[in-house]
């Protein structure tokens, strides 16, 4: 008596398989659609306070920097400076933050909150911490926090 062995067929490698092992795997994909989720998570909580997610956590960099130079804020936001100034502009736009020039050097910009920027902020924030605890039901905001900071050991660095 004879037994053959049938060994298990591999799957073949098609553009098919090979895309899904992409998006199963790829970090920079679905941290991208991570955030994308979270990000609509919370501008629907956030909906009623008139700020957007975006909106907030960058007024938010704004009030809690020691630094108000344009250029500091773009790289503890992780923008070029131009898409930094246009989404600004917005805000500016909106009476919620001021960028001005400053008189000693006139390469430098600065910003910072208008009183009425200081004033949506604050009265944003019990908006926002209700949201982050629903959201911490579903995901660690420790997670995120990790998340962000080993993404940013890759900044300049060619890893």
């Amino acid at each position: 008596m004879h037994i053959t062995m049938i060994s298990p067929k591999q799957p073949r490698k098609t553009l098919r398989t090979e895309a899904r092992k992409l998006v199963e795997a790829c970090a920079g994909w679905n941290s991208r659609l991570a955030a994308r989720r979270i990000t609509q998570f919370l501008d629907r909580e956030l909906a009623d306070s008139g700020l957007t997610a975006a909106q907030l956590g960058l007024m938010a960099q704004i009030a809690a920097a020691d630094d108000d130079r344009l250029g500091a804020l773009a790289q503890r936001v992780g923008l070029d400076q131009s898409t930094l100034s246009r989404t600004l502009r917005t805000l500016e736009g909106e009476g919620l933050v001021e960028i001005a020039t400053v008189e000693s050097d006139l390469r430098r910009r600065a910003v910072w909150l208008t009183e009425t920027g200081a004033r949506r902020l604050e009265g944003a924030i019990p908006v926002w911490r209700r949201a982050q605890a629903r959201l911490a039901r579903h995901l660690s905001a420790g997670l995120a926090r990790q998340l962000a900071d080993q993404a940013e050991l890759l900044d300049g660095t060619g890893a």
